[in-house]
């Protein structure tokens, strides 16, 4: 049931599952069941969305007492403990969801009852980190005292500002910012609990330009190929089989792309503070055109190059197990094992081994600051190319080739006049007329094939940089948290 309220203080929304509120505005609150701290309902310019539980006040006419305290509720983001969460009514907020029909069905031979974890995607740009979801259990503990007015949302921290707090690290208002989802804030405010027993371990060395991870000891590559229309259910059910062959132990193994889709849930769920690029987009018509497969499969190429070339992403368990299992049963065992992995999001930075050597600070604080600007710039760069690159394959495919095409008509045309006057026509000059003809038309199909050879790859790679670039934002964010 709807109930009126009217908010106690300010509050700028930070993220499109957030409105902004003022002081004193009045509310529309569709429960009074906050999730983790937040409420979801409607300001007065009619948005719909979530805002701090603490700042608004429920307006009640059949009590004495109009006021419902939520100050001691914590602001977390929703976890598996929170019966009530509900997806935000606001019609604003999409998540990245499947557009392909076999994307709803079981796992065919590779799955059983046991689904895997609905985790929508963010829309790019999020470094890869879901929306709020049930993906981080909140850990965080009330308020000490009931009147306690929370402080506004902390905003990014720029390094002057991060040397004026010093060393006292507070709670972010905004349970939904990157640096909360990730676990973060939670591993900086040592409310992660520590493990007996750690089996995996990162290592970041210091290298020639600065620190790095250290390289995977037992690299390798895999091949991505043969792309093969398959049928079940009698052939009710359509998908496109891939054929995967690592280097390591050269024996193929068939993914669909379902099964890429799990994999890359899961390395977003673990590593939140590396950008993991996205997957080829998906299509909701014509998933089984000729041209769309062929995409499809280069850029899949490319994505796993990324991968096998990463030195952490290549070794982590869930990544090697999508590659090498061949059995039915073991699949499923391991898939299990990668969906109920502690070692994740706050958990996983206990697996980094950091370097002995000394870090200045500042000298950290310039080099992040250098590398925003960096990554900003080719995103922008990497942004400007790819439109440039596809408006000429625009052209080419459409364009250019129906000019040619126009023009080559055109002389056929003459040729066919020329025919009309038998006593004096000369066949040598209308055949003549008639092959400048075709071969403009060979131009214009010409120009239609050439982006094969050359921007259809290059837009390929640009779609890997996007994917890569649009992540550091978030990532960066991370590190200026901390």
């Amino acid at each position: 049931m709807a109930l009126k309220a009217r908010a106690l203080y300010n509050f700028q929304s930070e993220n499109k599952e957030e409105i902004s509120i003022q002081e004193n505005e009045e509310l529309v609150i569709f429960s009074e069941n906050s999730l983790d701290g937040w409420l979801q309902g409607q300001n007065s310019r009619g948005e719909t969305g979530l805002f701090p539980a603490s700042y608004v006040e429920i307006l009640r006419s059949r009590s004495g007492s109009n006021y419902t305290d939520y100050s001691g509720s914590p602001a977390g983001s929703p976890g598996h403990d929170s019966p009530f969460y509900t997806t935000p009514a606001n019609p604003s907020i999409s998540y990245q969801g499947s557009f392909e029909d076999d994307d709803d069905d079981d796992w065919d031979d590779w799955d059983d009852a046991c689904t895997v974890v609905e985790e929508p995607r963010s829309a790019p740009g999020t470094n890869g980190h879901p929306s709020p979801n049930l993906q981080y259990p909140a850990a965080y503990g009330h308020h000490e005292h009931a009147g306690y007015r929370p402080k506004p949302a902390l905003e990014r921290q720029d390094s002057m500002s991060s040397s004026k707090r010093g060393s006292v690290v507070g709670r972010n208002l905004n349970r939904f910012s990157c640096f909360v989802r990730s676990g973060v804030e939670a591993f900086i405010l040592g409310d992660v609990p520590l493990m007996s027993k750690i089996a995996e371990a990162y290592c970041i060395e210091m290298g020639s330009k600065g620190p790095q991870w250290r390289a995977n000891p037992h690299p390798f590559i895999c091949s991505v190929e043969d792309p093969t229309k398959q049928t079940k259910f009698k052939g009710i059910k359509s998908y496109i089989s891939y054929k995967l062959t690592p280097s390591n132990i050269n024996s193929p193994v068939y993914r669909r792309y379902k099964h890429f889709d799990w994999l890359y849930n899961r390395l977003l769920h673990k590593f939140t503070v590396i950008s993991v690029p996205h997957l080829p987009e998906k299509q909701a018509t014509g998933r089984f055109e000729e041209d769309f497969i062929e995409k499809r499969k280069r850029r899949l190429i490319l994505w796993m190059d990324h991968m096998t070339s990463h030195p952490v992403l290549s070794q982590y368990e869930g990544f090697q197990h999508f590659l090498c299992c061949r059995d039915e049963k073991q699949w499923k065992l391991g898939k299990r094992r990668a969906e109920k992995d502690e070692m994740v999001g706050a958990s996983f930075l206990l697996t980094i081994q950091i370097p002995t050597e000394h870090q200045d600070l500042q000298d950290v604080e310039d080099r992040v600051d250098a590398f925003k600007a960096f990554s900003k710039k080719m995103d922008d760069s990497v942004l400007q190319l790819t439109n440039v690159a596809s408006e000429l394959v625009r052209k080419h495919v459409g364009g250019f080739r129906k000019e040619f095409q126009k023009l080559g008509n055109a002389f056929q045309a003459i040729s066919h006049s020329f025919h009309m006057d038998p006593p004096y026509s000369s066949d040598a000059l209308n055949n003549a007329i008639s092959h400048t003809g075709k071969t403009y038309e060979t131009v214009g199909e010409m120009f239609a094939e050439q982006p094969k050879n050359d921007l259809f790859l290059m837009l390929d790679t640009l779609s890997l940089y996007q994917g890569l670039l649009s992540n550091f934002p978030d990532i960066i964010h991370l590190q200026k948290g901390k």
